[in-house]
């Protein structure tokens, strides 16, 4: 008499989860080969994926997708030590029917990850060492000082007209607003009434903090771009005129490797510099450059692209040749796309780049 087992057993079948994250609970769905098997909520713990995989679906190989967002990598970092198939994807990335574009809910999002995962459909991002990810942090939140530093410059530009009060004629002339003794003016500004002086002095605090944590956060980018995993690369694309000490740690960290690049024509997609393109038929229309890319490479490569063709003798000409049939704004994409090769070559070959004399 044959003996009936009750035990469960998945050995080598592939089982999909495809969950939407949220700061509070995940909405998951999890689908075999051939079915669906269920969509629920839970709190956000990889753990907790974990057992449940392993108690309903034991011996199976488990895979799963997320987008990227505001959480991270660490839940795809603990995924991954759990012994899970993970990746994170794009969320422009996943195939996506209109009416689940119009009829947007989390269930939803969760079925059609899992579903996309399941028919070999997403195509995951590279994640980053979590030291680059610490890395690019430092970076980053000094660009974010500087901007919050030019925001609370316009506000003091802004209360100081709006309250009638004019530059004295040595700082309009010497152009030196910020200068210390610029801000010992300010400070020195008494208002009528204790409650605008007390307004004023507060937008200066607050700049004066802020002058404070970008010096110090610059001085430590410094040091990181001597250490033993930057110094030779920085060196390298500090030979291309146009790229400083900041902008090659910006490259260094968003980048972190050009391998995951199989050419260039890659390298300029991931970062936004290319057209966008509309045919149908016989009819072809090659317009802007994509909106999709990398927002911080595309913008620090463009300004440093500014600052290139006063340098480069060979960029100079092109873009006086580019401007004689463009506008020069379009002009400069063209001149970002020849300093991206620049600083694909110096990484590539690490060599230094030598700038060409223009005959």
């Amino acid at each position: 008499m044959q003996n009936q087992s009750n035990k469960l057993d998945f050995t080598g079948q592939n089982i999909y989860v495809g969950f939407d994250v949220h700061l509070k609970s995940w909405k998951v769905t999890i689908m075999t080969e051939k079915l669906t098997h269920k969509t629920f909520s839970q709190s956000p713990q990889p753990k907790l994926l974990h057992q449940y995989l392993e108690k309903n679906f034991p011996g199976g190989v488990y895979h799963s997708a997320y987008e990227a967002g505001f959480c991270g990598y660490w839940i795809h970092n603990s995924l991954k030590s759990l012994g899970i198939n993970s990746i994170v994807v794009n969320p422009a990335d996943i195939p996506t029917t209109d009416k689940e574009k119009v009829q947007k809910e989390d269930a939803r999002d969760s079925r059609k990850i899992a579903k996309a995962l399941r028919n070999g459909d997403l195509i995951p991002i590279h994640v980053p060492s979590l030291k680059t990810l610490e890395d690019r942090s430092l970076v980053r939140m000094r660009a974010t000082l500087v901007q919050d530093l030019a925001r609370n410059k316009n506000r003091i530009k802004s209360f100081l007209y709006f309250h009638g009060l004019e530059l004295p004629e040595a700082f309009i002339k010497n152009d030196g607003r910020w200068s210390n003794r610029y801000i010992q003016w300010i400070e020195s500004l008494n208002m009528p009434e204790q409650s605008g002086t007390y307004s004023l002095q507060a937008i200066v605090t607050a700049s004066k903090n802020l002058r404070v944590s970008v010096l110090q956060i610059t001085k430590q980018i410094n040091e990181l771009s001597k250490t033993e995993s930057y110094l030779d690369n920085v060196i390298l694309l500090r030979s291309i005129p146009g790229i400083g000490l900041l902008t090659s740690m910006v490259l260094l960290t968003e980048l972190e490797t050009l391998n995951r690049f199989v050419s260039f024509n890659k390298l300029c997609s991931f970062i936004g510099l290319i057209p966008s393109t509309h045919s149908s038929g016989e009819n072809a229309v090659v317009g802007e450059i994509t909106r999709r890319g990398h927002s911080v490479l595309r913008s620090t490569i463009i300004e440093s692209s500014w600052v290139a063709v006063r340098h480069d003798p060979a960029l100079i000409k092109s873009y006086h040749d580019y401007c004689k049939r463009m506008e020069p704004n379009k002009a400069i994409v063209r001149i970002a796309r020849k300093l991206l090769s620049r600083i694909r070559y110096v990484l590539k070959t690490q060599k230094q780049y030598v700038t060409c004399v223009v005959k």
